[in-house]
């Protein structure tokens, strides 16, 4: 079981490393309401024939279930809100790296609240990534200028504070219920708080408008984004959250590579070695797991 769950965190790295690199298109090109909106329906019709019989119980559930799906939801929403502003704003090769702050976090609530332990060579690697993490973030060594930090990294450090609070949660929530409603719920959640938005902004004809002429490009997004979440969800059902959160979050080196390759995106030398040592030691921590 433990070999299928690191596949599982593995198809996550995967999934997430290509979906970020789409939703910085769409969230640029569209919004982060639209994006956001189209990647939760899409999780909601997709997942529903699979979690279609579990509804009821959720709903009527006396154990608090719902009150607990709903908590994580909100807190989900708030760091992709954060999120997507953060790829919309800023260098991909800048943001995502710093998305590997989720690892301590949820490192860290893992162990308060479930006991998973961290050793100190765990901790001295978190520490290491995090000093990556700083290099790669500052857009100048010169700290006598006012604007030394990059776009988007302020909303990106928030972002994955609530992100990996979030990765903790469902972790959490899909050992006590099934990964594939833990993931259902959210999308109807986030999708449904997208649409109130959307629809009171008057946006829906141009949120039709662009799904028409950008199908490709949407659906391809919300499909690798759902079936990262599900694999993900799975994964830490099968072995510890820790080592599933370390393992998938090795997905910031498949986008920070795409924005530089595809996107042609420009690093100062500073930003490059952060970028190294940030992301070798987010791989080395998943692997050194046990």
């Amino acid at each position: 079981m433990i070999e299928i769950g690191i596949l599982f965190a593995f198809a996550a790295l995967i999934f997430w490393g290509i979906g970020d690199f789409l939703i910085q298109r769409s969230a640029r090109k569209f919004g982060d309401w639209e994006t956001l909106f189209v990647i939760s329906i899409f999780g909601s019709f997709i997942l529903l024939p699979f979690v279609f019989n579990d509804i009821g119980m959720i709903l009527a559930s006396s154990d608090h279930t719902f009150l607990m799906l709903l908590g994580i939801s909100t807190v989900l929403f708030a760091a992709a809100l954060l999120d997507f502003e953060a790829l919309k704003k800023g260098k991909i090769a800048i943001v995502e790296p710093i998305y590997a702050l989720e690892v301590p976090v949820a490192a860290i609530l893992a162990f308060s609240v479930i006991k998973e332990s961290v050793d100190m060579i765990q901790l001295l690697l978190i520490s290491m990534l995090v000093i990556g993490l700083v290099l790669v973030s500052l857009k100048s060594t010169n700290f006598s200028k006012k604007i030394w930090v990059e776009k988007g990294v302020i909303l990106a450090v928030i972002g994955s504070v609530f992100m990996g609070a979030t990765n903790f949660l469902v972790g959490f929530a899909s050992r006590v219920t099934n990964a594939l409603v833990v993931n259902w719920f959210i999308s109807v959640f986030l999708a449904s708080v997208c649409l109130f938005y959307i629809v009171s902004n008057h946006r829906v004809g141009k949120l039709i408008r662009d799904f028409e002429s950008n199908k490709k490009l949407l659906l391809s997004m919300s499909f690798l984004d759902n079936l990262a979440w599900v694999a993900f969800a799975i994964a830490m059902t099968l072995i510890p959250i820790v080592i599933a959160v370390a393992l998938s979050e090795s997905y910031i080196a498949l986008a920070a590579l795409l924005g530089l390759v595809i996107s042609k995106e420009k690093l100062l030398l500073h930003q490059k070695f952060g970028l190294c040592v940030a992301l070798s030691c987010a791989i080395i921590l998943a692997v050194m797991l046990p």
